[in-house]
């Protein structure tokens, strides 16, 4: 569940009311078709790289301008700390701020106002992605090559981390999960979580938010937004005339639009990230077993997300591919955000993708590496199976994105634009380091020392060999 508008980049979408809402015919009377455009691969054989270029693909987004925004806005952070981040506030939220720690009290107060239902809501969600995470962490290992001869590997969590949970089109309190929760079972001691400030809550980040927060027992919250915040956690900022400091952190974590990705590039190396998101993307591979219905509903749940959503059917079925176009009209028409959905769905990003057979869909998915991949097809969890990248992998009619986005137990912070080819979702080792530790006594360093004098040689490196030699001539 990647997104992308924030507060950084202000969207002009506008979402018609829900009180006067008009009927199913007089949407589709009003709006256009949705242009789920088609892409034909069958009868042809191409090579990953012709299939990767073949795929539906987003336009690529120009970072050069985003990149001098961005790169301004870490200066200023950095030159003039919160005051910087007070003049921020004002020109994209349209916040006056004169400090972005949000009180204790204001999260107390937004978890005592928490909706019954959607409190309960995210403590299930909370408990299963705690019982995932928890089983996520991996082993320290000891090995003996020998007597007296051990090669170790520790697994410690980071000092600290900055969560970012985005704003926009939608309130995110299942991001702070996502977040919070494998850091957590990772053992991180500290952990600081910002989200861009609300000028109808006060300035302050939305009460789900604050509520999400402290549930999980985070007491250290900013209202900032977009680039900014990436900044604040890579540099920290100062403290000044009795305001309280904000520490650097060491990893930052959390989706955002193209101005969270680009300052994520720019303060990689400073701080570790998880990766540069993009929008959220779905790719369903079905055959003619799928339920239209369902492939359908699902498209639309990514495109709600944003107009540059991406939503791509992968099938063999040109029987299933009509059908699911017929349902796409029915329910972008009934759906709440039919704009957007209509948008995101009629875009270069979107469309059918024809294939041969299952061994070519199953090239094409691989060659797309989505973001959320559903697998829609007979004896699904053996396709699934076959399949080498993807984020996640959602395995039959019932095991929709949107579960994993909210109670699966899973994480939907997920490597998109083709990343998860060689990238893997937030996790638990995302928030670790693993160290290894060397411990040789003096005979078995003795075993391998000759090696060693012989491969420094070799290198043309002999300070390396004398290094170990000197250990056998004798105390100086």
């Amino acid at each position: 569940m990647t997104t992308s508008p924030d507060s950084a980049e202000p969207s002009n979408i506008q979402v018609p009311s829900t009180s006067q809402a008009p009927s199913n015919s007089q949407v589709r009377a009003n709006t256009p078709a949705v242009d789920f455009r088609t892409v034909d691969l069958r009868g042809r054989s191409l090579s990953l790289a012709e299939l990767r270029g073949a795929v539906p693909r987003a336009r690529q987004q120009t970072v050069a301008d985003a990149e001098q925004k961005v790169g301004d806005i870490i200066t200023a952070v950095r030159q003039r700390g919160f005051a910087a981040l007070s003049d921020f506030a004002l020109a994209f939220d349209g916040v006056e701020q004169a400090h972005p720690r949000v009180p204790a009290a204001a999260l107390r107060s937004a978890l005592d106002g928490l909706d019954p239902a959607v409190s309960s809501a995210l403590q299930e969600s909370i408990s299963r992605a705690r019982r995932f995470a928890d089983g996520q962490r991996p082993a320290d290992v000891d090995i003996s090559l020998g007597d007296g001869a051990v090669v170790s590997q520790k697994w410690v969590p980071v000092a600290r981390v900055g969560l970012y949970v985005p704003g926009g089109l939608a309130v995110y309190p299942s991001s702070v999960i996502m977040n919070v929760v494998p850091a957590l079972a990772a053992g991180v001691e500290s952990i600081a979580l910002a989200s861009p400030p609300q000028k109808d809550f006060g300035g302050l980040p939305h009460p789900t938010i604050l509520a999400a927060a402290a549930l999980l027992g985070i007491d250290e919250v900013y209202a900032i937004g977009g680039a900014q915040a990436i900044a604040a956690f890579a540099y920290g900022v100062p403290g000044e005339a009795g305001t309280p400091a904000l520490e650097p952190v060491d990893v930052v974590t959390g989706p955002g639009n193209i101005f969270v990705a680009t300052a994520k590039r720019l303060v990689k190396g400073v701080v570790g990230i998880d990766s540069e998101a993009g929008t959220t993307e779905i790719a369903i591979l079905a055959d003619s077993t799928a339920r239209p219905a369902f492939v359908a509903a699902d498209l639309i749940s990514q495109a709600e997300h944003d107009p540059k959503a991406a939503s791509v059917l992968i099938t063999d079925s040109v029987q299933l591919a009509a059908d699911v176009r017929e349902e796409l009209e029915l329910q972008a028409a009934s759906t709440k955000h039919s704009q957007r959905v209509r948008e995101a769905l009629s875009g270069p990003q979107s469309g059918v993708v024809l294939v041969d057979d299952l061994d070519q869909g199953i090239a094409a998915c691989d060659a797309y590496a989505a973001e959320h991949l559903e697998i829609m097809t007979a004896d699904a969890p053996a396709v699934a199976a076959r399949i080498r990248n993807a984020g996640a992998i959602f395995v039959g009619d019932y095991s929709p994105v949107s579960l994993g986005d909210y109670c699966a137990g899973s994480n939907h912070v997920l490597p998109t634009s083709g990343t998860a080819a060689f990238s893997s979702g937030l996790n638990v080792t995302t928030f670790l380091r693993a160290i290894q530790v060397i411990n040789y006594s003096e005979a078995a360093l003795g075993q391998v020392s000759g090696h060693i004098v012989s491969l420094s040689g070799a290198e043309d490196l002999p300070a390396h060999g004398d290094a170990v030699t000197v250990r056998f001539q004798g105390a100086r």
